[in-house]
């Protein structure tokens, strides 16, 4: 549907629902603009419900653009009422429209993160742009709403993971400019990260609660990218598998002491570069036995990550098993589980 030009907005102004829908963002980020920076619009239709006027959403469109390009929302929010109020020097909000002179199709521009995403999901697109923003509380709601509609693994693949990628493309290209987008990774990767466990803390424990043999997951030593073991951690626990998460950097003797006290249905060792994949720890870890005396046995052990490069000839197929994919650990732990009944 066609997006009405500014002399053909509603006389009594837009609802937060309806500016929302127009500048692709959420009404919870507007009204966090409100609360934040006295950000939001004056009027008040019969008393009661808040309406933005044709300048309202002048400042609004420009408050997206700005923080779009990294601006802070505090100085983002400063500028916007003052280019709108022609302060700076500006045309004023008479010149203002919400649909720029060059498109002919009657949309309305949608608030842009400034990332390389290419074609991708609508919710990748609305994240990467609350991202950018450095706005938490619309990261963490979009983030949710996506597990819960999605799964972890869909999340994963097709919101999460591309616009993770975007940044990280924008920091490399930008050379020294691309510092800035250092806490925009920082704050995705926490939030992902956050938004995993709790899916799996919350809504895998009924599921989880019939299980009974863990899938114990760590990184090797020096090896600090938990991320994509938070990632596993929900997926399996979709699949009504416990897990056991050691986390990052465990060291050698730490990690073979786990193995040896833990009863777990397989070990994934993850390692994300080629520095941190550590074939011989990998064999201790797969040799360890754990037990009664006279009825030990090992536990099989999965090599994920990018780091690892396929197992060398002389390894045994049933010491090591090197998997490529999400997918693919997926299916060898579900395999596995079938095969061992729970305890």
């Amino acid at each position: 549907m066609a997006t009405p030009q500014r002399d053909e907005l509603p006389v009594a102004g837009l609802t937060t629902g309806q500016l929302a829908r127009l500048l692709g963002v959420s009404p919870t980020t507007l009204r966090s603009w409100d609360r934040r920076y006295g950000f939001g619009p004056a009027s008040r239709a019969d008393g009661r419900h808040r309406r933005w006027s044709p300048h309202d959403v002048a400042m609004a469109q420009e408050m997206c653009r700005l923080t779009a390009t990294g601006t802070p929302p505090a100085e983002a929010a400063r500028t916007a009422r003052l280019r709108a109020r022609g302060a700076d020097g500006t045309d004023g909000p008479g010149e203002w429209s919400p649909v720029p002179s060059d498109r002919t199709d009657g949309t309305a521009p949608r608030a842009g993160s400034g990332l390389p995403l290419g074609r991708v999901r609508s919710e990748c697109r609305g994240l990467a742009r609350a991202a950018v923003r450095l706005d938490a509380e619309e990261v963490r709601e979009l983030l949710r709403r996506a597990v819960a509609q999605h799964g972890p693994a869909v999340a994963w693949e097709e919101v999460m993971s591309p616009a993770l990628q975007a940044v990280g493309r924008k920091w490399q290209s930008s050379g020294a400019e691309g510092e800035q987008y250092v806490e925009v990774e920082h704050l995705l990767s926490w939030h992902i990260s956050a938004a995993l466990r709790h899916y799996y803390l919350d809504a895998a424990r009924p599921r989880r609660a019939a299980s009974g043999v863990p899938v114990l997951l760590s990184c090797l030593p020096g090896e600090q990218h938990t991320l994509p073991l938070d990632v596993l951690t929900a997926v399996l626990g979709d699949e009504g598998l416990a897990v056991l998460m050691l986390g990052g950097s465990v060291p050698a003797d730490a990690l073979i002491t786990a193995v040896r006290r833990v009863a777990s249905l397989a070990v994934v060792l993850w390692a994300q570069t080629g520095d941190t994949a550590d074939l011989a720890l990998a064999r201790r870890v797969a040799g360890a036995r754990w037990g009664v005396r006279g009825a030990r046995t090992r536990t099989p052990v999965l090599l994920c990550g990018p780091g690892w490069h396929p197992v060398t000839d002389d390894a045994e197929p049933s010491e090591l098993t090197h998997v490529t994919s999400l997918h693919d650990a997926v299916r060898t732990l579900t395999g596995l589980g079938r095969e061992r009944p729970s305890r």
